[in-house]
């Protein structure tokens, strides 16, 4: 009988530490962000004001990835992915830029903002699959830069 209050004891001191543990998505996710960070690519949380017309409502925070700019950049654009593949503006205007639309096809089907500003290019993703995921969205993101 003292064994097995011993036991019990044992398990119900060792048991918090089983919370503290991350789980395999969480892991995952780690992963993902520090082989983007031995890429080259800066990742946030942030904060987006996602349309309203979104069919599938993205996470808040979002993870964003981002590369700076080479100097010289001006254009400026932002497209939002409705369905795997098909990259829309704010107007809902499907993405017509023969630049662009090579590596926006590339990108996973959780990527569901793809952003460039004066400084940076950046995208939103949902972190989904492995970190080979990661592959097609740093390709896009060095060759958007």
């Amino acid at each position: 009988m003292t064994v097995w209050i011993v036991l019990l004891l044992v398990a119900v001191v060792l048991s918090p530490l089983a919370w503290l543990r991350p789980s395999r998505r969480q892991q995952g996710r780690m992963a993902i962000r520090m082989a983007a960070r031995s890429q080259g690519l800066g990742m946030q949380l942030s904060q987006q004001d996602w349309p309203h017309w979104l069919a599938d409502e993205p996470p808040s925070p979002c993870p964003q990835y981002h590369r700076a700019r080479r100097k010289g950049a001006e254009n400026t654009w932002c497209y939002w992915q409705l369905s795997p593949g098909q990259w829309v503006n704010q107007w809902r205007e499907p993405c017509a830029d023969s630049v662009l639309i090579p590596y926006l096809q590339t990108l996973p089907a959780d990527v569901y903002k793809v952003e460039a500003s004066k400084q940076m290019v950046s995208l939103c993703w949902g972190e989904r699959g492995e970190v080979q995921s990661l592959e097609p969205v740093a390709a896009a993101l060095k060759a958007l830069a």
